[in-house]
């Protein structure tokens, strides 16, 4: 019954602070631009090819690209940063705010508390999965309607993608766990996730994209096992999605892999040391 505790006491932590919606209002607005605003552009350049061609070049797509998985990806190939912040804000929070003690002194096995969060983020990455998919696929759809391209929405393997999107959010929101038990410094955790996410990944899946060793390691970065669990996204028109992707199930168990190696390392390390 303690971790069940522990689990709800999570929630509570999280629930009443402002933090997590927050994170989900950026999320919203984030997610909607890069959807609406780039299958807006897609519409007009399929519809409009030759005028296109003049405004910027070469504008034509990839044989076999479908829009709508690609648009409503979105939600996971930009927005899998907040599950990760949110992650680490609920651990990195108690060592800024200094209430890890008194948590410590409700719930004394720190295994269980630190399982508690592990959990409840699994929750929380899946609700921001749902909010930043809810986003994508109703602006992206609507983009796509407006120019009367094929929204998807009658298709079974949209909504497959939609389902694995959100489990992958939620794997990395316990990512996130596991980053602010290794690294308490909630500052150095928040640049970690933003350096990493934004810039370090993103130019270390284009290098591997270059050679074949490479990219075959490439296939097991964090972010191109997201790609292959959630099965689309931007990157694979971006030049980074040339090598063949791990299958969906794989990149699942790379992201579950990391969350919980992170965790496990993080808890005996950091998380063992005396707090004041």
């Amino acid at each position: 019954m303690s971790f069940v505790r522990s689990i709800a006491a999570e929630f509570r932590k999280v629930l009443t602070t402002r933090m997590w919606w927050l994170l989900a209002l950026v999320l919203v607005a984030y997610v909607a631009v890069m959807s609406g605003g780039f299958g807006a552009f897609l519409g007009w350049t399929v519809q409009n090819p030759e005028a296109a061609a003049q405004a910027g070049g070469s504008t034509a797509m990839p044989p076999g690209l479908e829009l709508a998985p690609l648009l409503y990806s979105f939600a996971s190939s930009v927005g899998y940063v907040f599950p990760v912040l949110l992650g680490a804000l609920a651990v990195t929070g108690e060592f800024r705010h200094r209430t890890l003690t008194a948590t410590f002194l409700a719930e004394p096995h720190r295994a269980t508390v630190l399982g508690g969060k592990f959990t409840s983020q699994l929750v929380m990455g899946a609700v921001l999965g749902v909010i930043g998919f809810a986003t994508s696929v109703g602006t992206g759809a609507a983009a796509l309607a407006a120019f009367d391209l094929d929204t998807g929405l009658d298709s079974a393997d949209t909504w497959a993608l939609v389902g694995r999107g959100i489990l992958a959010m939620a794997l990395w929101g316990a990512i996130g766990v596991g980053l602010g038990a290794l690294v308490p410094n909630q500052v150095a955790a928040i640049v970690i996730v933003i350096a990493f996410t934004q810039f370090v990944e993103p130019i270390l899946r284009l290098a591997a994209s270059l050679n074949d060793v490479t990219a075959e390691i490439g296939r097991y970065l964090p972010g191109a096992a997201s790609d292959a669990l959630v099965g689309a996204s931007f990157y694979s028109v971006a030049g980074m999605g040339a090598v063949e992707t791990l299958e969906w199930w794989q990149g699942g168990l790379v992201l579950l892999g990391i969350a919980v190696v992170a965790t496990v390392l993080g808890g005996l390390t950091t998380w063992r040391r005396d707090v004041s």
